[in-house]
């Protein structure tokens, strides 16, 4: 079943390795900007009134930044115009330092049953660093308003003067506060970021430092009960993300909210990043979509083997071929023969192996190129 995407725009805080759509100086903005939201979500959801829906995802910025009745109303605007499956998952992301009892209690009267925690270390000093306003302390604070929830805990490798003593102090605090699943993910420095400069010079750890320390992390997590079901994240059995499941299996999503991408009836398209030009469109009636495209058949099939090449569960050989009408070895000859020394068969599923999952691109390079060379 298919997800729905909210963006929230707004933060405390910028952080310097932060390229996404937020501003840290609008949140005056939030309950107009909410409002264009509501009206966004009863346009789409009277054109998609026959679809049930799995998942809600409030991602950003920073959704725990703004006033927790704006994430209430959502939900309720949510219930009124979408339908929702019963036992659907709701996530809502939020900073350790914008937290507390109230807010917590209001997230619970919303439906929210799942909490993401942008962790990225329990190093001060590095937090510091990154510009991020809480501590380790705060994180603490955060997991004991959320006991007895499920939350999710992110953690960050490639920092700057980084070791393997502060992935596993991270790693351990994140288990001991009872987070059932960690996302651990390698930091990524975007050209226009404070933190570019950094990586120009030659401040950041590099390409297999930070795979030792990937490697190194993972082998914690799965000696902490943690199971890698993506590249990325880990889970305790039964806790893994139903929302990212969906986009790793291809399946649909509607975004909503500025910048916000959604992929729906074979289409793919995304909304304007512009604040402003988002709150016209709706106030005016308008969809705020600027960008739309037919997905073509070679682009769906390279999806549908990327999207599940990056998850342990690979691709199913008999899957592929009710997608798609074409068997997979017709498709992709070429790059299964070149990349056979990477993959593994298991039964129907065709997989990365585990100890290349990591370096995945290059596995996935031939499939990229192949469906565009038979036209």
């Amino acid at each position: 079943m298919p997800g729905i995407y909210i963006h929230i725009p707004f933060c405390r805080h910028k952080c310097s390795y932060c390229d996404f759509v937020s501003w840290p100086d609008k949140i005056g903005y939030a309950e107009a900007y909410m409002a264009c939201l509501y009206k966004e979500l009863k346009m789409r959801g009277q054109e998609l009134k026959d679809y049930t829906f799995d998942t809600v995802y409030f991602g950003g910025g920073t959704p725990s930044y703004i006033p927790p009745k704006l994430i209430l109303g959502a939900m309720n605007r949510i219930r009124e115009c979408f339908h929702l499956a019963k036992d659907a998952e709701v996530t809502l992301e939020l900073n350790p330092g914008t937290i507390g009892e109230n807010k917590v209690k209001t997230y619970r009267e919303a439906g929210i049953n799942r909490y993401s925690i942008g962790l990225q270390t329990a190093v001060d000093e590095q937090l510091e660093d990154l510009g991020r306003i809480h501590t380790a302390r705060d994180y603490v604070y955060a997991t004991k308003l959320l006991s007895g929830e499920n939350f999710s805990t992110d953690v960050m490798l490639g920092l700057k003067n980084q070791t393997k003593e502060d992935v596993k102090k991270t790693i351990d605090l994140a288990a001991a506060c009872g987070s059932k699943h960690i996302s651990m993910y390698a930091l990524t420095v975007e050209d226009g970021t404070p933190i570019y400069t950094d990586y120009l010079n030659g401040e950041l750890p590099g390409a297999d430092e930070v795979a030792e320390l990937y490697d190194y992390g993972r082998a914690l997590l799965s000696e902490r009960g943690f199971e890698r079901y993506e590249i990325s994240n880990f889970a305790k059995p039964g806790f893994e993300s139903r929302h990212n499941l969906n986009y790793w299996r291809r399946g649909e999503y509607i975004g909503v909210g500025v910048s916000a991408s959604s992929f729906m009836q074979g289409k793919r398209f995304t909304n304007t990043f512009d604040l402003d030009e988002y709150m016209k469109c709706l106030i005016s009636g308008f969809y705020p979509a600027v960008d739309c495209e037919e997905v073509s058949e070679a682009d769906a099939k390279f999806e549908f083997v990327m999207l599940g090449l990056r998850t342990k569960y690979g691709i199913s050989r008999a899957e592929y071929e009710k997608e798609f009408g074409s068997a997979l070895s017709a498709d992709f000859p070429k790059a299964l023969e070149k990349s056979a020394r990477y993959l593994e068969e298991d039964g129907d599923r065709l997989k990365i192996r585990d100890e290349y999952l990591y370096v995945q691109n290059s596995v996935l390079m031939p499939f990229l190129e192949e469906p565009r060379d038979r036209g």
